[in-house]
Order: structure tokens, then sequence, then C-alpha cells
């Protein structure tokens, strides 16, 4: 066994990346305070073909020496828009048609394995390192998306959430989309 160099892996150039046909999934970040987490949620993105990123609130914005550390170069791949609050965001998003779900542990909440991904575009939404999802915002979502954990903590970084949520939100759809089967 090898290890494939970087053209092997045939990765798509930006203008590639920004022609390709997108997962429709879009990410809303309430209010998150790290830009490493930013950034990692970025190159996530970029991973999973994400349709794009809310940044709302005090989330950080590219450009930024600390969000690129983490992105390797995905905030010039992936769309983004800035929201002064979550709310806004997710009052925007349902006007366009989106579906809204909040990762959080809620009265309700499906555990992601169980989670049917509707045939509308949907947002996902990703709260605070502390707090979570906003309160207020919960109200206006149409479910909320538990993570099963089985040890003692109850509660992932926001990017380990991310990519654990977004590849399960993309797995069932390899072969499709701009992904390739590998």
């Amino acid at each position: 066994m090898r290890k494939l160099s970087m053209d092997e892996l045939g990765r798509m150039s930006v203008d590639e990346f920004k022609q390709a046909s997108k997962n429709p999934v879009l990410i809303v970040m309430d209010n998150i305070r790290s830009m490493h987490n930013v950034g990692s949620v970025f190159r996530t993105a970029d991973a999973f073909l994400a349709e794009g990123i809310c940044l709302c609130g005090y989330t950080p914005q590219p450009p930024h020496r600390d969000i690129h550390k983490t992105a390797l170069g995905a905030t010039e791949t992936v769309d983004w828009l800035y929201f002064p609050t979550t709310m806004e965001a997710v009052q925007n998003l349902k006007e366009r048609g989106y579906k809204l779900f909040a990762v959080e542990q809620a009265e309700g909440s499906v555990s992601l394995e169980k989670f049917s991904q509707p045939e509308e575009k949907i947002a996902i939404i990703f709260g605070n390192e502390v707090e979570g999802v906003d309160s207020e915002v919960l109200k206006l979502c149409d479910g909320c998306i538990e993570i099963p954990q089985l040890g003692m903590k109850h509660s992932l970084n926001i990017s380990v959430a991310a990519g654990i949520v977004l590849w399960e939100l993309v797995r069932g759809r390899i072969g499709e989309v701009g992904v390739k089967n590998q």
C-alpha cells in the first residue's frame, strides 16, 4: 500500500469547485467564538460540497489568519454570508424555502442515525461552544438532530459535530451531485 500523491487525488481547482453541483445543505454557525472552529467548518463544508455557510452574530469572518490556518483555502471555495444575528439568518432561510434543523439535545430531537433528510434544501444550525443553539432560534426550527454519545461527556466540539453531521447527510449521495465514488 502506498499513499496517493496530490496529483492522483484529482482535486478540483477553485473554479471547478465553484461550478460543481453542491449538496443541498447549508451550514449556519450561531455565535461561534473560535476562529479555529470556523476554519475547520469551512474545510469540512468544502470536503462535503456543502452549499455554503452562514456566519452569524459574533462568529468571526474571513479573511483572518487564524481562520485560514485551519480552513487551508476553503474560505476561497465555500460560499458564505454574514448575518448580524442568527434570527435574521433563520428568517431569511425560511423565506427562501429551507427546512431548518438545529444540532442540539432537545425535547423531541431525532438521533442522527434515524434522521430522514427531507427532499427540500436544508440548513443545519450549529450552536455556540458553551451555550449551544440559542433557544429563540430553536423555536423557529423544523426539528433538532442529536448526535448519539456513549461516554460521560454529552457534547462535542462544533468542528467535530459538523464533520459527523455533514458526513451522515451526504454519504448516501456519494456518486451523485459532483461527488466522486472512490
